[in-house]
């Protein structure tokens, strides 16, 4: 009878550590993402990109040059040229915001014809790669056009020697859901094994989380 207890008892332990190590573990719900290749068969544009804080700004309204200016995005997202007071920026397109200063002008000239050319780029973090956990040094780096996974780990110069690659995790913000999705991504057999399949596209806003090994 006593043997049988003992039996119960270490099956219960058993059970309560298969529990814990799949709470730990984590992420058997996630997704994989398709591979990439490491160099694109054929450019394409990126998504439209998107004016944030600090951005540097060229307006040109033609045949008005003196209402064109050059002017950095404020911290609060606004902007301020020749006849037009604290117009928000941060959010909009170049186009987007071409049309809002065509239609702030229109009080002052007839039909103006406005473009916004952004000189020198800050990115918002949504329109960034961040890379935080067990690299050699962890970066907000900015989107570029058929950027992979590969191109990201470069520029921040690699995994760490405690970094656990294979269990890392990409974070990315599904717009047309609202949600957040999370994927595994096996940076280690990238990096260490040169795996061509672990190669992956990479989306503006994406976080991509690099785990330390236990041991």
């Amino acid at each position: 009878m006593r043997f049988l207890h003992v039996s119960r008892a270490l099956a219960l332990v058993g059970v309560s550590a298969s529990a814990l190590t799949g709470c730990l573990g984590g992420g058997g719900d996630r997704g994989s993402l398709p591979s990439a290749p490491f160099v694109a068969a054929k450019e394409q544009p990126g998504e439209e990109y998107v004016i944030g804080p600090l951005d540097q700004l060229s307006i040109f309204v033609w045949r008005n040059p003196e209402l064109s200016a050059k002017v950095q995005v404020r911290p609060d997202g606004r902007i301020t040229t020749p006849l037009v007071s604290d117009m928000p920026a941060v959010g909009k397109t170049p186009a987007m915001l071409a049309d809002d200063m065509k239609i702030a002008l229109s009080t002052y000239i007839k039909d103006p014809i406005v473009s916004v050319i952004v000189e020198s780029a800050q990115s918002t973090f949504s329109q960034q790669i961040r890379i935080v956990g067990a690299t050699e040094k962890p970066a907000s780096l900015p989107y570029r056009a058929n950027m992979t996974l590969l191109d990201a780990m470069i520029a921040v110069g690699g995994l760490n020697q405690y970094a656990a690659g294979n269990r890392a995790r990409l974070i990315r913000y599904n717009r047309d859901t609202g949600k957040q999705q999370e994927f595994n991504i096996r940076i280690g057999k990238l990096l260490k094994n040169g795996d061509p399949s672990a190669n992956v596209r990479l989306e503006p806003g994406d976080v991509i989380i690099i785990p330390e090994s236990m041991f």
